[in-house]
């Protein structure tokens, strides 16, 4: 079993690598789509769509913008998908009945909540990182319009934006946060939406990915499925994921935003009926276009880079 887990952790690591480089810029746009500020009634959002969120990023920070906040991933997304394929190789161990039987597509859906569970505990403080970083020049510019409308000049405003933006990068965040948000729990904000989003994803996405294997192969045996499969089944599997629970990680993304000293939600219920009362259901479906066109490569290139590895480790 330890020789199964060591492999599935270095294939896993190879997985969320190929995940990172094809899914980051994606991702960087979803997030600034939902965190960005309702706009006070007459005015327009800061990004009108995803193309918009695109254009403006590369215009004002150029295209390593769409990379930003990449550095704490790129630290932490080989250890999520270490610890995510690791956990769900040793609950395949568990229901296993014989070794080496392949396991149904249910018992594959537990496997792939009990994973779940076990990443949210990494994911939950690597994301607040990254949400912060992604965030911050949405919610300025937000916090600088807030401020105009209310009669200050336009100089003072450009001044609140550049107040506003207090990370320089991942270290400058957790640093802030174990300071002035609670201590190393500071970094845990956010952690129930987290497990919301993680368990039921991972269990259908998981439960997917086997479905479509068998699916292609004929049976249970799916060794001999050809790469173009094996990026099929991952692509669509990632993108079951979100079909999934979307809405739960909106919640999640505000919560992690949240001013700390002057929160606007007490709690992911809270959040929700929010974000719902101010925008309706579609609020809660906020980046939802980029979080799919990222989701089906990167899953797909993270699913096949983690068979190929696995493989070839026997």
């Amino acid at each position: 079993m330890e020789n199964n887990a060591s492999k599935d952790l270095l294939s896993g690591t190879v997985g969320g690598v190929a995940q990172l480089i094809c899914g980051h810029p994606f991702d960087t746009i979803k997030v600034k789509l939902q965190s960005q500020p309702v706009p006070p009634p007459g005015q327009r959002p800061r990004y009108a769509g995803a193309m918009d969120a695109v254009r403006q990023t590369i215009t004002a920070e150029g295209p390593r913008g769409l990379y930003k906040g990449m550095g704490a991933p790129l630290a932490t997304v080989a250890a999520l998908n270490a610890v995510l394929f690791t956990a769900r190789g040793q609950m395949e161990a568990l229901v296993r009945t014989a070794p080496g039987i392949p396991l149904s597509v249910e018992k594959q859906v537990v496997c792939g909540a009990g994973a779940g569970v076990a990443v949210s505990m990494l994911a939950c403080p690597t994301e607040l990182v990254k949400c912060r970083l992604q965030a911050q020049s949405a919610l300025a510019t937000g916090e600088a319009a807030a401020v105009a409308t209310a009669g200050t000049t336009t100089g003072a405003s450009s001044t609140a934006v550049a107040a506003s933006i207090k990370y320089n990068g991942p270290i400058s965040v957790a640093k802030h946060v174990l300071k002035s948000e609670g201590g190393i729990l500071g970094l845990f904000k956010g952690l129930t939406p987290t497990l919301a989003r993680e368990v039921p994803g991972n269990a259908v996405m998981f439960g997917v990915y086997e479905a479509l294997k068998q699916y292609l192969a004929g049976g249970r045996d799916t060794s001999g499925l050809s790469q173009g499969a094996l990026l099929t089944s991952g692509g669509l599997a990632g993108g079951a994921f979100w079909l999934a629970v979307y809405p739960t990680d909106v919640v999640k993304s505000v919560i992690q935003v949240d001013n700390y000293h002057q929160p606007k939600y007490s709690g992911s219920i809270d959040a929700f009926k929010k974000i719902v009362a101010s925008e309706g259901i579609k609020g809660l479906y906020k980046g939802f276009g980029p979080a799919m066109a990222r989701s089906v490569p990167a899953n797909a290139a993270c699913f096949l880079a983690y068979e190929i590895t696995r493989s070839s480790l026997g």
